[in-house]
């Protein structure tokens, strides 16, 4: 007998084809048949009218610590994905034990933007990788993978001194020795980053950014020792545009390894087609040394959410920092005082605030949400209408709503949707060079909800603007990643794999509003939102999600290196 039937859907099965109406059949967490199911199931879901796909795999998440107090990952399960894989940008929080912790959680704090109050409170007194990953073995409710992060590496070697310091050759070697007994226990390979905006807790550059090239290419080369491994790497060009040292470096590194290596974030303007076609050719300057370097890339535009709770991008502004360093009370005071109000307007607005002295247009910021019946009136419209009405300043309109809201209310820079963007988008999403992914879910809390880039792609891209086949997105969504990184038996609807699926309605598919949400420990905030049309979920056989809610079970699996992953070679990377 069946554990499970899916009867009469139209199965998008990951691979590209055609879709075509089959019933799925379900036994022990797998597939075993696809096409006319006759044997009896112990229970079914009727999938008339839906579309039957594989669980969509996100590369590049931070749930690390999230998955301790929320064992969904939501809300990224709501929007289809059921394989998520952490470790990412250099970050991990192991192998380092409990003597680290206070770095750890400071550094996390401040550039993946989680709450440090809720850091604090995870135990960390895990002795090893393995003792870390067997914490969560069993509690999921996703499949759940880990990189090791370089920075934690670092400091779990070399302490104090892993900032600013290169590494002597026995440091090199006992980071070595300890990356080998991390990916012996099941880590699925390193990430590390040099990117210039990571900082840690003190402000300091973080550990990787002090790494020599030896030190990369030694790390690299350990990795290609285990099976099942990958890399990712992140460079200030990433962000820049490349320069002929970094494209030469990506490419040393994968062939070091032997691993394909992926890098984020490839963003895409309509306006600026040549950085794209810059950047995606490192990876044709990789292959033809016989390396594979990846773009990740979201398929959707990131729109910012800026609070005056967080201070998150505001704080970069000239003379804002100490503002947000206070408590909330003399926050709120501060704010209300007409010569505190006048220096910040004024630094916003100087030479000095560069790139971020765009926001000092502050009647273009939109109220996008309020939590007062005294604000309500101003949600979803913008400063200038709201400050009009008031016949205040506008920068004294923003901030006597804030103050209302007590700090909390979120505000939305204009970003318009250009829909020459959205297909410049759609071409990379389907060129062999890039894979989409990096949502950056569970990190940037209060900033943004990365979590809804796979609803966005198959609804905005797909359902609403027809720029891909529902075959094709599905195809990028599930197989591509899996592929990537050598899932085994993920990634598609066929007999013998993991029945990891997603039922999803293909009239409604798409991401519902951005919201906050406290319901983090201690009650600190973040923004999350929920799906249109994604009706079951399930990971290895079992509902997850069910009309949109959770059901309450934990079935999802701890991935382990070269137990759930095979070797990806850097050349056997290069084929789709």
């Amino acid at each position: 007998m069946l554990d499970l039937t899916i009867r009469g859907g139209t199965v998008v099965d990951g691979t590209g084809a055609v879709p075509r109406r089959a019933d799925v059949g379900v036994r022990h967490g797998r597939v075993v048949v696809v096409g006319e199911v006759e044997e009896p199931a112990r229970a079914t879901i009727e999938a008339d009218g839906l579309l039957v796909t594989p669980g969509f795999v996100d590369l590049h998440t931070h749930y690390d610590a999230q998955l301790f107090w929320d064992p969904t990952a939501s809300p990224s399960p709501l929007h289809g994905v059921t394989t998520v894989l952490g470790g990412n940008c250099g970050f991990s929080l192991a192998p380092a034990g409990p003597e680290h912790a206070g770095y750890l959680a400071r550094m996390m704090a401040r550039v993946e933007g989680m709450p440090l109050e809720v850091l604090s409170r995870l135990d960390w007194d895990w002795t090893s990788f393995g003792d870390w990953l067997g914490r969560l073995e069993g509690g999921v409710g996703v499949n759940a993978g880990f990189l090791v992060g370089h920075s934690t590496l670092r400091r779990a070697v070399m302490g104090e001194s892993a900032v600013g310091t290169e590494a002597s050759p026995d440091q090199v070697g006992a980071m070595m020795a300890l990356l080998h007994r991390c990916l012996e226990e099941g880590a699925l390979g390193l990430s590390t980053s040099q990117a210039q905006t990571h900082h840690d807790g003190e402000g300091e550059p973080v550990p990787s950014r002090s790494a020599g090239r030896g030190e990369l290419e030694a790390l690299c080369a350990a990795v290609g020792r285990h099976p099942g491994t990958t890399l990712e790497g992140i460079v200030p060009g990433c962000i820049n545009g490349f320069s002929p040292e970094e494209v030469e470096l990506l490419g040393t590194l994968s062939l070091r390894a032997d691993r394909p290596l992926n890098w984020n974030v490839l963003g895409v303007s309509s306006f600026n087609p040549e950085g794209t076609a810059r950047q995606l050719a490192a990876s044709d300057a990789a292959a033809a040394r016989g390396a594979t370097v990846v773009a990740l890339t979201l398929p959707h535009t990131m729109v910012l959410r800026l609070s005056f709770e967080s201070g998150a991008i505001l704080d970069g502004l000239p003379g804002w920092g100490p503002i947000f360093g206070l408590p909330r009370e003399e926050r709120l005071r501060a704010l209300a005082d007409p010569e505190v109000r006048r220096r910040l307007d004024e630094g916003a607005r100087s030479p000095e605030a560069g790139i971020l002295g765009a926001l000092a247009r502050w009647e273009h910021l939109i109220f996008e949400e309020t939590f007062t019946p005294e604000t309500a009136g101003a949600e979803g419209r913008t400063v200038g209408a709201v400050a009009a009405e008031r016949g205040v300043d506008p920068f004294d309109a923003m901030l006597d709503v804030v103050g209302a809201d007590g700090l909390r209310t979120g505000l939305k820079p204009p970003i318009p949707e250009f829909e020459e963007d959205w297909a410049a988008r759609a071409r990379v999403w389907e060129d062999p060079r890039a894979v989409v992914g990096g949502s950056d879910a569970g990190a940037h809390l209060d900033v943004m909800c990365g979590a809804v880039y796979s609803t966005a792609m198959l609804g905005e891209g797909g359902r609403k603007r027809g720029l891909l086949s529902w075959e094709s997105a599905v195809h990028q969504l599930t197989d591509v990643p899996a592929r990537l990184y050598g899932l085994v038996d993920r990634g598609r609807v066929a007999e013998g794999y993991w029945a990891d699926l997603v039922l999803l309605d293909p009239d409604r598919v798409g991401p519902g509003p951005v919201r906050t949400r406290a319901d983090l420990p201690g009650g600190s905030s973040r923004l999350s939102a929920e799906a249109e049309g994604v009706e079951h979920v399930l990971v290895n056989g079992v509902e997850l999600v069910r009309g949109g809610r959770f059901t309450g079970e934990r079935p999802g699996t701890v991935l382990r290196s070269g137990r759930d992953t095979r070797t990806v070679t850097a050349a056997g990377a290069r084929s789709r």
